[in-house]
C-alpha cells in the first residue's frame, strides 16, 4: 500500500529530532498503538455486522462493551493498547489475539538469544538495553519451555529408511539429576541419508552406557523408520557393536580413528607428542590393511618398551579399526572419523559453557535442541559422498533396495 506523502508530511509536521519517531514515546510507538486499535475496531465491525452508532446495531443481540488495556512487548518497547469487547465475549480479535501480550517474533527473539547461550539476567539486560522492554524470568522460562513440546515431536519423528553412515558420541553435560548434580553423557547421533544431507537423528541422556542402553537407541530408531545403516562411525562406545548387532546385524562398525589418536597420545609426554602422532598416522593412512599391520609393528618396535599401552589399545580394537581400509581413500574420508559429530560439540560447548550446570535434564536438552536448530541450518551436504554412495551401491546396492521397498 502506498502511503501519500501528504499524509506523512502531515504526521512529520512537528519533528524536530530522531527521538521524536524513534524515541520511547515517539511517532512510531504512537502511530503502531492507533493502527493496532483501528485495526480492531474494523474487526469488531466485520464481527458485529454493523458500524459503531449504527441504528441497524439495535436489538441485534450484540453490542460493543469498551474496552480492556493491555500492554505489549516488542521491539517497540512496551505500548499500552485498548482492545474492544462485545458484550457477548465471543468477539477474537486476529491481529492481536486475546492474551497476547507481545508481538509476533518477539518470543523468537528471546529463543535465539537462550539458543546462543544467553543466560536468564543477559537476556533481560539485553531486552531492556536495546527495546526499553522489561520482561521477568519467568516470562523468559515461560518463552523457552514451550519448545519442549517440540523438542519431543523432533525426538519422536520419522527417520528416513536408509542411512549411509551414522555416527555417535557423547557431551558431557553438568545437571541436576535425583537430587545432585551429575556430570551426564547426551549421546547425539548424526545420519547421513543416501541425498549427502547430515541429520541429527535424536538426543539420548544416561548415567551408564552399556549394551542395554544401546540397544533401547537403535530399537527407538529403528520404530521411527531406519531400516539400513550401512556404517556406524563410534567412538569405542561400550555394548554398541553387541547392540548394533541385534539390531542391524549387517552394519559395518568402525572405530573413530581421531579418538583412537587422541586417547593414544594420553600416554604421551608433550615433548614426543608431534612424533608420536606421525609415526600413529603411517598407520591409518596405509593402503590396505595388511600394510597398516605392518606399521603398528614399526611402531611398536620404535615406542613400545617406553608406550607400551598405546600398542596394546591398538590391538585390542584392530578389529574395529580396520573396515575402513576395505573403501578407497576418497570413501575413508567420509566414514573414518566422527569429525562430523565433534565439530557439533564443539559449537555445542561454545553456548553451554555459561551454565554451571542445568536444573533438570529437560532445561539442558532444552538449550541443545535450540542450538541445534542453529547449527544444522549451515549444514551442507558431505563433502565426497558421490564417491562414496557409489561404492556403497556397488557394495550393498541390494541391501539398500530392500530397505527402500519395504
Amino acid at each position: 500500500m502506498e502511503i501519500k506523502k501528504e499524509l506523512l508530511d502531515e504526521l512529520l509536521k512537528d519533528y524536530q529530532k530522531p527521538e521524536d519517531v524513534i524515541g520511547k514515546n515517539g511517532l512510531l510507538k504512537q502511530l503502531t498503538k492507533a493502527l493496532l486499535e483501528r485495526a480492531m475496531s474494523a474487526e469488531l465491525t466485520s464481527h458485529l455486522g454493523y458500524e459503531k452508532s449504527d441504528p441497524a446495531g439495535y436489538h441485534s443481540g450484540n453490542s460493543r462493551n469498551g474496552t480492556t488495556s493491555k500492554t505489549l512487548k516488542g521491539d517497540f518497547g512496551e505500548i499500552a493498547i485498548e482492545t474492544p469487547r462485545d458484550r457477548n465475549g465471543s468477539f477474537e480479535p486476529q491481529i492481536i489475539k486475546k492474551h497476547q501480550t507481545r508481538f509476533d517474533g518477539f518470543d523468537d527473539k528471546i529463543l535465539s538469544m537462550y539458543a546462543r547461550g544467553m543466560t536468564t539476567r543477559e537476556i533481560q539486560g539485553h531486552l531492556q538495553e536495546m527495546y526499553g522492554v522489561e520482561v521477568s524470568p519467568a516470562l523468559i522460562s515461560e518463552v523457552t519451555d514451550g519448545v519442549i513440546e517440540e523438542v519431543k515431536a523432533w525426538q519422536n519423528r520419522p527417520l528416513e529408511p536408509v542411512y549411509g553412515v551414522v555416527y555417535l558420541d557423547a557431551l558431557y553435560v553438568k545437571m541436576r539429576h535425583e537430587g545432585r548434580v551429575d556430570n551426564r553423557a547426551v549421546y547425539v547421533a548424526i545420519g547421513i541419508g543416501l541425498d549427502g544431507q547430515k541429520d541429527v537423528l535424536g538426543l539420548w541422556t544416561s548415567n551408564n552406557e552399556g549394551a542395554k542402553f544401546w540397544l533401547g537407541v537403535l530399537t527407538e530408531l529403528k520404530n521411527r523408520g531406519v531400516k539400513e545403516i550401512l556404517i556406524a562411525c563410534v567412538d569405542g562406545l561400550r555394548g554398541f557393536p553387541q547392540a548394533i548387532e541385534s539390531v542391524f546385524p549387517q552394519t559395518v562398525v568402525q572405530l573413530c580413528i581421531v579418538h583412537l589418536v587422541r586417547a593414544s597420545l594420553n600416554y604421551v609426554n608433550w615433548k614426543e607428542r608431534k612424533q608420536v602422532a606421525a609415526d600413529l598416522k603411517e598407520i591409518y593412512r596405509a593402503a590396505t590393511a595388511v600394510q597398516a599391520e605392518m606399521e603398528l609393528n614399526t611402531f611398536q618396535s620404535r615406542w613400545g618398551s617406553k608406550y607400551q599401552a598405546i600398542g596394546k589399545l591398538w590391538k585390542e580394537n584392530w578389529a574395529r579399526v580396520v573396515p575402513f581400509f576395505e573403501f578407497p581413500a576418497e570413501v575413508r574420508k567420509v566414514i573414518y572419523t566422527t569429525n562430523a559429530v565433534e565439530s557439533l560439540h564443539m559449537s555445542l560447548r561454545k553456548i553451554i559453557k555459561t551454565r554451571g550446570s542445568f536444573p533438570s535434564e529437560e532445561a539442558a536438552l532444552k538449550l541443545i535442541y535450540l542450538a541445534l536448530r542453529n547449527v544444522i541450518q549451515k549444514w551442507d551436504t558431505v563433502q565426497g559422498w558421490k564417491q562414496a554412495l557409489n561404492h556403497f551401491q556397488m557394495l550393498w546396492g541390494d541391501r539398500i533396495q530392500a530397505a527402500l521397498n519395504r
